[in-house]
């Protein structure tokens, strides 16, 4: 599980490509290596993924074809970085909200709204059905960033970023055009589901 309160950003450094799968290894920065093991999962852009290889501060993902069509993890190149967040332990403080690194699909980056003290973004989802579970005021998770939904529209919405957002992840970096990760609050997308269900369920 995580909390989508990114620690840092990493670059990647190598990508070992093949059919349908890839490894993607990062240089981890030093103050989040403490106990990283093999097997340990941590979040690349909100991507739960699985530390297969450790060679001092480089640290080894394996990337399926699933995980490949889903995520912007499969547009990366050697040079690009990635917003960082090492699963949560049991007994720390939840700053944002919990996540499970499991993401829905990809969003793009349709306007970006600049002001003196904040950035507003404005994201399109692929298909309508999918703004069911985004609501105003909800959660989200942005390439791993735990985010409150401003406002909703037919098939975008837009957040709101503060300056310790924008220095502490790559959310900044993302241009007009560019795909996101997105992951639905599971608390939303439970309640959403479940009232569908039971009215799909009820007697005309």
């Amino acid at each position: 599980m995580f909390t989508g309160i990114v620690q840092g950003t990493a670059p990647v450094v190598a990508i070992d490509e093949k059919v349908n799968f890839r490894t993607q290894t990062i240089k981890m920065p030093q103050h989040l290596l403490k106990d990283l093991q093999l097997g340990a999962s941590v979040a690349n852009n909100g991507v739960c993924l699985t530390v297969t290889k450790i060679e001092g501060d480089l640290i080894s993902f394996d990337l399926m074809q699933e995980t490949l069509k889903l995520t912007n993890l499969s547009q990366l190149v050697v040079g690009d970085s990635v917003n960082i967040e090492r699963a949560m332990q049991m007994g720390s403080e939840i700053g944002g909200h919990l996540l499970s690194g499991h993401v829905y699909g990809m969003a793009k980056v349709v306007e970006k709204i600049p002001s003196e003290n904040n950035v507003q973004l404005w994201f399109e989802m692929p298909n309508k059905d999918s703004m069911k579970y985004v609501l105003r005021k909800g959660f989200i998770a942005i390439d791993g960033i735990s985010l409150t939904i401003g406002d909703v529209t037919e098939q975008r919405f837009c957040v709101n970023l503060i300056p310790e957002t924008l220095q502490r992840t790559l959310i900044d970096q993302r241009e007009i055009g560019s795909f996101v990760n997105i992951e639905i609050d599971p608390q939303t997308q439970a309640v959403v589901d479940t009232v569908e269900r039971y009215l799909s369920e009820r007697p005309l």
